[in-house]
């Protein structure tokens, strides 16, 4: 279970440095080096967390269900704080990604 865990939050931090990638658009000077150090502290939580989710979990689940989340994750980051468009055809393809990753929870 603390795969998962592991796995979830990787997901999550994936998300997390596409948030700060984005903000590193409208910043400038110190602000901007801060969000550049989000960024990177970020990945490398999302990496070192998903590396260790792949040490017991398979990795033709893990990689799929890291990716998926952060998928998911960059699209409603995007919506919620740079004002991306939530149509109805991004909405019903997320949701399809959301179903295969409950699928491949399920399955493993």
């Amino acid at each position: 279970m603390i795969n998962w865990i592991y796995l979830i939050i990787a997901g999550i931090m994936e998300a997390g440095f596409t948030f700060c990638l984005g903000k590193t658009k409208v910043a400038v000077g110190k602000e901007l080096w801060l969000w550049w150090i989000g960024f990177a502290v970020c990945l490398g939580l999302s990496m070192f967390l998903m590396a260790k989710a792949a040490e017991k979990l398979p990795i033709g689940t893990v990689y799929p269900v890291w990716t998926g989340i952060g998928a998911v994750g960059a699209m409603l980051v995007g919506i919620l704080f740079f004002s991306e468009p939530a149509t109805f055809w991004r909405l019903f393809f997320i949701t399809t990604l959301i179903l295969s990753i409950i699928g491949l929870k399920v399955i493993s």
